[in-house]
């Protein structure tokens, strides 16, 4: 039995045609056609019917898969064993990250991480779209959201902590909100995803209250909101961990402190599997080594292979 066939024709089940098949297995379209065809020909039977719009399985193709599947599944376990116990670390990982995230904390955090397993590469994308782990082959998925895929194994690092802020100059000119109702008479730097919650809803010691201030400036990017702020167009909600140079410089001022922000998380995320490949294990390691020192105890979930240190412990 030709394995690599196999696989192949997993992954077109499973991707939903040659082209993402061939994407997903970094191999020419060609290829994935040719060696389908080589299965069908040596078993003598058709697997899939194929149109110019989609595949389908024929009924001899989707008896095949089902106990192929369970195969291949049992072949991946095996694996994922072998790489959990083997004591030089290497292989591949795909992570995918916020953009804002990723420049301001991944890059140093990766450089490190090389540096010490020099036998692992390492593929990133930083981008805000929302990212499905499974369908595009990511190891490793930042967020800042509250997953509810239950698909995923995900951990919380760190709350984002975000606050109202505004240059001096700008509150100079336009006064300083001493209240959520102070908002509405304030221009604001709004931000605008489909993927993260951005509304500014504060509490003000019974009830939430959102407001919806007049945006003159709306964008997508929380660091371009928080140029924006810097150069006084008006009041943005900002992480303070991507805000906190910008704070310590007195270039912005955090308007109502007494008065709570709805918060979002950092998170984790990473398929789940039956054993964690040790390339797995040692990146998220790496990760808390790197948030306990940074952020120590405000580090919110840790998962059971990693002891928090005593003086981070709460």
């Amino acid at each position: 039995m030709d394995l690599n066939r196999v696989q192949i024709f997993a992954q077109v089940v499973e991707q939903g045609s040659f082209t993402a098949a061939a994407n997903a297995l970094g191999v020419t379209k060609a290829t994935v056609s040719r060696k389908v065809a080589e299965l069908e020909a040596d078993a003598g039977v058709q697997l899939l019917y194929r149109t110019t719009r989609a595949l389908k399985l024929t009924e001899a193709g989707s008896e095949y898969y089902s106990h192929i599947h369970r195969i291949l599944s049992d072949l991946q376990q095996a694996e994922d064993l072998l790489s959990a116990s083997q004591l030089d670390v290497r292989g591949s990982l795909k992570i995918a990250c916020p953009i804002e995230l990723g420049q301001l904390v991944l890059g140093k955090v990766l450089a490190r991480f090389l540096a010490k397993y020099p036998e692992i590469n390492i593929e990133v994308e930083l981008t805000n779209r929302k990212v499905d782990p499974l369908e595009e082959g990511v190891d490793i998925l930042f967020q800042i959201a509250e997953p509810k895929d239950n698909r995923l194994h995900t951990l919380t690092l760190l709350n984002t902590h975000k606050t109202l802020m505004a240059s001096p100059a700008y509150l100079a000119k336009h006064g300083t909100p001493s209240t959520p109702d102070d908002l509405n008479r304030h221009k604001a730097i709004r931000l605008h995803s489909p993927h993260i919650d951005i509304e500014w809803s504060l509490f003000d010691g019974k009830r939430w209250v959102t407001l919806e201030p007049l945006a003159q400036l709306t964008v997508n990017n929380v660091t371009l909101a928080r140029e924006a702020a810097i150069e006084g167009l008006g009041i943005a909600m900002v992480p303070t961990m991507i805000a906190q140079e910008a704070l310590e410089q007195g270039l912005l001022v955090p308007l109502l402190e007494d008065f709570p922000m709805r918060q979002t998380n950092v998170t984790l995320s990473y398929p789940k599997r039956a054993y964690l490949p040790r390339k797995y294990r040692v990146f998220i390691e790496f990760i808390y080594q790197y948030l306990f020192a940074n952020n120590g105890a405000e580090v919110l979930q840790v998962p059971d292979f990693i002891q928090r240190p005593d003086d981070t412990a709460r």
